[in-house]
């Protein structure tokens, strides 16, 4: 064992000497910094065995009676004395769940204003292309489609190209 498991166990020795294991006060009687502390926690022990609480004054009871009297006198508090009296004061443990829901809240609501304007984003409409532009862009989509009608038009032999292509999409 080490010195820190040792000095753990100085307690041991101090207030159950015959019950301390052998390997313990044979470690102390070799080790001196064991040894030291061992002597620092008898003192310690010592100048709290000697401590006496001091008497209260002869007056204590009559001032601590006119102290309650003013207390149970006293207008109660507000509800917002009472808030800052319980936050300066009192255990904050109860806040606790209040403030951890407040934050997840918060944290949702944000993630999705962030989500949704991300999305937003994204997919933000074009501007509207005039009606000339739109057609445009169908004849280059459709271009390989308005070929084939032409090869099959012309092919048909029915008079000139322009004739015959009124003619068959007009019967």
């Amino acid at each position: 064992m080490s010195c820190v498991d040792y000095k753990n166990r100085l307690p041991e020795v101090l207030f159950g000497p015959e019950k301390a294991p052998a390997a313990l006060r044979l470690h102390i009687e070799q080790c001196s910094d064991c040894r030291e502390e061992l002597s620092a926690l008898r003192s310690t022990v010592t100048l709290l065995n000697d401590w006496h609480a001091p008497e209260p004054t002869a007056y204590f009871d009559t001032r601590m009676a006119a102290r309650l009297r003013e207390e149970r006198s006293a207008p109660s508090m507000g509800l917002f004395e009472r808030m800052r009296a319980r936050m300066l004061f009192g255990d904050r443990m109860g806040w606790r769940p209040l403030l951890v829901s407040t934050l997840a809240l918060l944290v949702l609501v944000g993630g999705g204003t962030y989500a949704d304007l991300m999305h937003q984003w994204h997919h933000a409409p074009q501007a509207q292309a005039s009606a000339t532009i739109l057609d445009l862009q169908s004849l280059d989509r459709n271009a390989q489609v308005f070929e084939q009608m032409d090869a099959l038009l012309q092919d048909d032999g029915s008079g000139n190209g322009s004739n015959s292509s009124a003619a068959a999409l007009n019967p």
